[in-house]
Parts: structure tokens; C-alpha cells; sequence
């Protein structure tokens, strides 16, 4: 399953944080996390964000952790910043995947721009 989402002036490093969180509240574990800010080759004053995020879950007791959430985030803090979240379904639940959009649009709503 996939989540996508785009914002409007967000910080992408507020967004990764906040998301980083939020998935964590649902029961997964951090794996790796890399956030990386590069100059638009149009204005050395403006900066884009990206990053990345893997996620553990473990499916049982004993049994090893395996990669069940990966986050991407690009944007900048003046214009869109766009979410793609990939979700392993037999690993991470629909109803925890309910509740981490609940979360979601109840902090993030406002700056949530709507399709269409």
C-alpha cells in the first residue's frame, strides 16, 4: 500500500521528523534515516530537501525485524513538499495504517494540499 501526500509550506525536516514520530507511535522501529538539503541550480539562495526513511517491524515474537515502512520526502520550505510512504500490508495493519492517517491529517491537514 501506498500513502502520497503534498504539502505547502512545510520545512521537508519538520515533515521527516514529525512523520519519523508518528510511525513510531504505531509500533515500528527506525531503521535507517538519511535527510539531504542541495541549492536549486537557479537560486544558490533557495534549497531543496531529501529524504529517506526505513522502518522494522517485527511479525512475531522471536522473529526478526524486517524493513515494513520506507518514507521518501523532496521539497522545499517555500513551495510543495511531497510524501510517498510505502506500507508492507502484512506487515504493518490496516488499522495502524487508519490511525497514522488520522494522526497525519489532524497535524498536517492545514497544510495539506488537496487534489484536484
Amino acid at each position: 500500500m501506498q500513502i502520497r501526500k503534498t504539502y505547502q509550506n512545510v520545512k521537508p525536516e519538520l515533515l521527516f521528523d514529525e512523520l519519523k514520530d508518528l510511525i513510531v507511535k504505531q509500533g515500528a522501529s527506525e531503521d535507517e534515516a538519511k535527510m539531504e538539503t542541495y541549492t536549486l541550480p537557479s537560486d544558490t539562495s533557495s534549497f531543496i530537501s531529501r529524504g529517506t526513511l526505513t522502518f522494522k517491524l517485527r511479525t512475531g515474537p522471536g522473529k526478526p525485524a524486517e524493513e515494513g515502512i520506507r518514507l521518501h520526502i523532496i521539497g522545499s520550505a517555500r513551495g510543495e513538499t511531497k510524501v510517498m510512504i510505502d506500507i508492507n500490508s502484512s506487515l504493518f495493519p490496516q488499522d495502524k495504517v487508519a490511525a497514522l492517517q488520522d494522526d497525519l491529517d489532524f497535524i498536517l491537514g492545514s497544510y495539506e494540499v488537496k487534489p484536484g
